[in-house]
């Protein structure tokens, strides 16, 4: 949205909540000017929050979205639609979502979601090397909840988890 459009959206909200100080500065607004915007949903339909986002280096268009009781979500057009890619592994509860800098086809998925929205524990972390078609588990499947994934930038297959184990401790690491 131009800035332009931004400001006058501020102070047609703030005119018509009749605040003081925007009697004196207020203008006639254009509709002209937001003929253009539409409403759309720019999220997964499901869960209603993100806990695990994730975007492809130099890819504009392309975003990952863990959720913490609805898996794992995908958009190749910025936003506009997105589908579920996680479906398949039958774990809902993520926590986090990491693309390789040096592979954009490769995500590693950290199951359980510690935010306190999902009491489901996780099994591990997931691995695609072709975009979220297929997944492999690649250890830590005792870990119980997942809270960060890092990857080396110049090494898609080295990797820092943040693994907690279970909420009252019972979990170890795998």
């Amino acid at each position: 949205m131009p800035a332009r459009a931004i400001f006058y959206l501020t102070i047609a909200v703030a005119t018509a909540l009749g605040h003081p100080a925007s009697r004196a500065a207020a203008q006639q607004v254009k509709p002209a000017y937001f003929a253009e915007l539409h409403w759309r949903s720019i999220g997964p339909p499901r869960s209603g929050y993100i806990s695990a986002p994730a975007g492809v280096p130099g890819d504009p268009t392309t975003y990952y979205a863990g959720t913490p009781a609805g898996g794992v979500w995908k958009t190749t057009n910025g936003g506009t639609t997105w589908a579920p890619i996680f479906d398949n592994v039958h774990v809902a509860s993520i926590g986090a979502v990491a693309v390789a800098p040096s592979e954009p086809n490769t995500i590693y998925v950290g199951t359980g979601n510690l935010s306190g929205w999902s009491f489901t524990p996780g099994n591990g972390v997931y691995k695609s090397t072709d975009g979220g078609k297929t997944w492999t588990n690649v250890g830590l499947r005792a870990s119980q909840y997942i809270g960060a994934i890092i990857v080396e930038p110049r090494a898609s297959n080295t990797v820092l988890v943040a693994a907690q184990g279970g909420r009252g401790g019972a979990g170890r690491g795998g």
